[in-house]
């Protein structure tokens, strides 16, 4: 994603969640919001989302964040008060909060807020009071800036979801938010998905993240970085997180697509997984 301007990513994102919630019963991820935000002009990507090849990734882009989400909710209940969405896109999730006394802050590309802010307007989505804008241009300001000028408290524990963004981002800046998020207190933690190295991938794998990635490219938001599955826990601990947890394909279909009536699981043609990092 790149600052200036939209991201044409969060907009497909947005639309895969909305066309779950509308074709797949009952959702992974309840999410009436993602509806709302989907207005006409976008009705035919709506319903492309929702034909049968579009299955899978609706499916993922719902258990990724429900994933995230879970663990969220565990923090949650053994005290943690602040949540981070990092890269936050059309992100629902403050706006369905189910907690009271969690404050979330959605950090954004100012562009990018700006357009989001327009698209809750004409949604008739009000703004939570426990929600914070932190616009941030991450040429410019560090996230830990960011943070403190939003009224973040660096001396309490928080959770960030960082979900759809690692795969364009420079390893340098993969690092650099790491160390910010390692550095605070203990119960802390972060969420977000990675892909594997091309090179890796077996032929049928190769060829699906090929047409992946010449569409994510065509949109001015290529991929550019990826980690196996040994090298991403190497990166955590040396960021300085004690406990990594990581889930594949088939951990996700155990968790959330069992005894479907409509049959709607992950297909094993994985690119990657899910990562979460305990401070």
């Amino acid at each position: 994603m790149k600052p200036g301007r939209a991201s044409k990513t969060a907009l497909k994102v947005a639309i895969r969640r909305a066309s779950h919630q509308l074709k797949d019963s009952p959702p992974v991820m309840h999410d009436p919001i993602a509806v709302q935000l989907i207005g006409p002009e976008h009705s035919k990507d709506l319903e492309r989302a929702m034909h049968p090849v579009g299955r899978d990734f609706r499916a993922f882009m719902a258990a990724r964040s429900r994933y995230a989400e879970d663990r969220l909710a565990e923090a949650v209940a053994h005290g943690l008060g602040q949540y981070v969405v990092l890269g936050a896109g059309l992100d629902t999730f403050a706006y369905r909060n189910p907690f009271p006394n969690l404050h979330v802050f959605e950090v954004d590309f100012p562009a990018t807020q700006e357009w989001k802010r327009d698209v809750l307007s004409e949604a008739q989505i009000e703004i939570p009071k426990n929600l914070t804008f932190v616009p941030l241009d991450f040429e410019h300001k560090s996230l830990a800036s960011g943070l403190a000028e939003a009224g973040f408290d660096s001396q309490s524990a928080a959770y960030f979801g960082w979900l759809g963004v690692v795969p364009y981002l420079t390893l340098d800046a993969f690092r650099a938010t790491l160390t910010t998020i390692a550095a605070l207190p203990a119960g802390s933690g972060v969420a977000f998905d990675y892909m594997f190295p091309p090179d890796t991938l077996t032929p049928k794998r190769r060829l699906r993240y090929d047409i992946l990635a010449q569409r994510v490219a065509s949109a001015g938001e290529p991929f550019q970085l990826f980690f196996t599955a040994t090298d991403l826990e190497q990166e955590l601990r040396n960021a300085g997180f004690h406990r990594v947890e990581q889930i594949d394909i088939d951990g996700l279909n155990a968790l959330y697509f069992q005894n479907r009536t409509d049959r709607l699981k992950l297909s094993p043609v994985g690119l990657g997984m899910i990562a979460i990092a305990w401070v």
